[in-house]
């Protein structure tokens, strides 16, 4: 066993129930990219902004284009071995809630019963005018009935399902109207300018107040959206690891700051707490630290 994953194992035995919050890094073993380096900078250009997408025509159809091009990437995703170990841990007791800033839906996938999509999930598409909402998979026919013709090589993938094209120019590209009110029809997803729904954010906190720790993963939490999260968990006196590769904006907070790899990591802290826990079944003195 790794020592990275002998560290929190010993975090996990310690406190008990955790909050844990994950990013793009806990799904790039799934083949989904993430959107920043070590350093918490760019890999790519920022994604569509909210305004940009309402505001016009062009920016609709240019997002709903290379969508279009990389939803097959996103929708034939499996979860990889760190979400799995996460429902392990989940059924043994150790997690309370996954509050997820990914939009791909993986956790749900994998098991996990327990979870906040914080910024939606892009597996279903709603109208910004009347609430209309559909399958991301019945929208995808839509717009495949609508660009019968529509044939772009996707140079790169990107996050969340966008591609880079060969050919820039999108303005051919027909993007439906809501089938009920004829208004703006996005992805359900919160995109980079909106705002994240305030159930959501007080789901995550009174999680964070009910548990005794708080657990980051895969996260650079360089934006607000995820780094309140342990901001309230240092307000609220509460622990923190953070398991990322790179640093993060909440280093400084962390009580364990692990720089190593999701899956090989979670694997092995999930099968070494479930033996653990089998043993205390017999004896409920046994920590993991005496192991």
């Amino acid at each position: 066993m790794n020592e990275a994953a002998k560290r929190l194992g010993d975090f996990l035995d310690r406190h008990g129930t955790l909050t844990v919050v994950t990013g793009a890094g806990i799904s790039t073993g799934s083949g989904i990219p993430d959107y920043r380096d070590r350093n918490g900078n760019w890999k790519h250009a920022k994604p569509m902004q909210f305004a940009e997408f309402t505001g016009s025509l062009a920016g609709r159809q240019r997002y709903w284009a290379r969508s279009f091009a990389g939803w097959n990437r996103m929708s034939t995703a499996e979860p990889n071995a760190a979400h799995r170990a996460l429902v392990d841990l989940e059924e043994a007791g150790h997690i309370d809630l996954v509050v997820t800033q990914n939009v791909d839906g993986l956790h749900e996938t994998a098991g996990s019963l327990r979870t906040v999509d914080l910024h939606g999930r892009l597996d279903r598409v709603v109208c910004l005018d009347c609430g209309w909402r559909e399958a991301r998979s019945s929208w995808q026919a839509m717009l495949e009935d609508r660009n019968p013709r529509w044939d772009r090589r996707v140079r790169s993938l990107k996050p969340d399902g966008d591609a880079v094209l060969e050919d820039n120019d999108t303005s051919a590209f027909d993007v439906p109207d809501c089938p009920v009110c004829g208004g703006i029809v996005k992805p359900d997803v919160v995109f980079f300018g909106e705002n994240v729904p305030v159930a959501r954010v007080e789901q995550a906190y009174a999680s964070i107040a009910a548990s005794s720790a708080l657990l980051v993963i895969g996260s650079s939490l360089m934006v607000y959206s995820g780094l309140r999260f342990p901001r309230r968990a240092d307000a609220l006196g509460k622990p923190i690891a953070i398991l990322n590769r790179g640093r993060t904006r909440a280093d400084a907070l962390a009580a364990l700051k692990l720089d190593a790899d999701c899956a090989v990591t979670l694997s092995a802290v999930a099968g070494l707490l479930g033996s653990v826990d089998r043993d205390r079944l017999a004896n409920p003195e046994i920590r993991l630290t005496s192991r």
